[in-house]
C-alpha cells in the first residue's frame, strides 16, 4: 500500500550568526579601515621632523617662523590631499544613501544600489541591509501567500455554503406542499439533518482555519485519554456514519498522550468526515477502523482506517497541500483540498508526526503518531 509521510517538524533557529561576519568586526580590521589615517598622520610627523631636523643642521637652537609655517603648510596640504582622495573613493556610496534616505518610500531598486562602500563597516552596512530586504520581502511574500489561501478558502467556503442552503430552501418549500405525506416529510427531515451536518461541518472548519493563524493563543497542552476521545468523537458523527452504513471499530488499549484535546477532536472529525464523504457511494457496509498501537520509544500511534475509495498513488505527495483535490475532488463535489493541510498544520505545532497510506479503490489508513517528548517543539515557534 503506497504510503507518505509528512516531514517531521524541525525549528529553525531564530538568530543565525555567520562566523565569517562576526569575524569582520575584529580590532584588527578597525585598524585596518583606518590605515590611510594612520598613514597620513605618520607622513605628516615625518615632514615636520625633516623640516625642524634639517634647521638643527644649520646650527639654530630653535626652528624659525618660516620652518614652522613651512611645516604647518606641508602637514596641511597633506591632510588636504588625504581628505580629497578618501572624499572621492567614498562620494558614491554617500550619494547613494542620500538618494535612499531622500525617497519617501525607499523601493527595493534603491535599497539594492547602495553597493559602492569603501570601507568594511560600510560593506557590513550593505550587507545588513540586503539580508533585511531579504527578510522583509520574504515574510512580506509569506504573508501574500497567505492572505491569497485565505481568500480562496472563504470563496470557496461560500460556494459550499450556498448548497445545503439552497437545498434546505427547497426541502422546506416540498414539506410545505406535502404536508399530509408522513414519509415524504420524514425523508424531508432527514435531508435536512444531512444539509445542517453539512453546514456545521463547514463553519468548524472555516473557524478552525481562522484560528490556525493564532494557535499559540488556543492551545493546551494536557495529558488526554485517547479511547475516551476518540468514542466521543465518533458519537458526534454517528448520523452521518448510519446513513451512509459506516460502522466504527475501535481496537487497541487505552493511553494517556500529551496533547490539546480540542485540536485533537477537530483532527479526528476532519479524518471521519473524509472517510464518510470518500466511502458513502460505496455499496454495502463499511467499517472505520480506530487502532491504537504502542511505539518502541514509548510513544503511540493512532490509526484511521477507511474503506472508501481510495488515493490515487501520484496523488499522495501532494494531498497535504492546500486546495488540492486530485482525481478524488473530480468525484466528490464536497473536497475543499483543506482538511488535510489544516491536520498537517495541527500536527506540526503539536509536535505528532501524521502519515498517510492508500490504495486506490480498497481503502485509506491515517496515522498519528504521538511523542510525548516532542509535544512542544513546534508549539512556541
Amino acid at each position: 500500500m503506497p504510503r507518505y509521510q509528512v516531514p517531521r517538524y524541525s525549528p529553525s533557529p531564530k538568530h543565525e550568526v555567520e562566523l565569517p561576519a562576526r569575524r569582520l568586526y575584529t580590532f584588527r580590521t578597525f585598524l585596518q579601515d583606518r590605515l590611510p589615517y594612520i598613514i597620513t598622520f605618520y607622513m605628516a610627523l615625518f615632514f615636520a621632523m625633516l623640516v625642524l631636523t634639517l634647521d638643527l643642521q644649520h646650527g639654530r637652537s630653535l626652528p624659525s617662523i618660516s620652518s614652522l609655517l613651512y611645516t604647518a603648510l606641508l602637514a596641511t596640504v597633506i591632510i588636504l590631499g588625504w581628505i580629497a582622495w578618501d572624499y572621492a573613493r567614498q562620494r558614491l556610496y554617500y550619494r547613494q544613501v542620500a538618494e535612499m534616505i531622500a525617497a519617501d518610500k525607499p523601493t527595493a531598486l534603491s535599497i539594492m544600489r547602495v553597493r559602492d562602500g569603501a570601507t568594511r563597516e560600510q560593506l557590513a552596512v550593505q550587507q545588513l541591509l540586503e539580508k533585511q530586504h531579504k527578510a522583509f520581502a520574504d515574510e512580506l511574500a509569506d504573508y501574500r501567500r497567505q492572505r491569497e489561501q485565505h481568500l480562496h478558502f472563504t470563496n470557496q467556503w461560500v460556494h459550499h455554503m450556498k448548497t445545503p442552503v439552497s437545498v434546505i430552501d427547497l426541502l422546506l418549500q416540498q414539506a410545505a406542499e406535502q404536508q399530509d405525506a408522513e414519509n415524504d416529510n420524514q425523508a424531508i427531515r432527514s435531508s435536512m439533518q444531512e444539509e445542517l451536518e453539512r453546514i456545521y461541518r463547514g463553519l468548524e472548519m472555516m473557524l478552525h482555519t481562522a484560528r490556525l493563524d493564532q494557535f499559540r493563543m488556543d492551545v493546551r497542552i494536557d495529558r488526554v485519554s485517547l479511547l475516551p476521545l476518540v468514542r466521543e468523537t465518533i458519537n458526534r458523527h454517528k448520523k452521518a456514519c448510519i446513513r451512509s452504513s459506516i460502522f466504527p471499530r475501535v481496537e487497541g488499549q487505552d493511553v494517556l498522550v500529551e496533547t490539546d484535546a480540542k485540536w485533537l477532536s477537530f483532527l479526528l472529525g476532519q479524518f471521519i468526515t473524509n472517510a464518510i464523504k470518500y466511502s458513502k457511494d460505496k455499496p454495502g457496509s463499511k467499517t472505520l477502523r480506530f487502532t491504537v498501537s504502542s511505539l518502541p520509544d514509548g510513544g503511540c500511534s493512532l490509526s484511521l482506517t477507511d474503506e472508501g475509495i481510495g488515493i490515487a498513488e501520484h496523488d499522495l505527495p501532494r494531498v497535504f497541500d492546500p486546495f488540492f483535490t486530485g482525481e478524488n475532488g473530480r468525484l466528490v463535489e464536497e473536497s475543499t483540498g483543506m482538511g488535510l493541510y489544516l491536520a498537517r498544520e495541527v500536527c506540526s505545532r503539536l509536535g505528532h508526526d501524521l502519515a498517510i497510506e492508500s490504495e486506490l479503490g480498497v481503502g485509506t489508513t491515517i496515522t498519528i503518531y504521538f511523542y510525548n517528548s516532542a509535544v512542544h517543539q513546534g508549539l512556541f515557534v
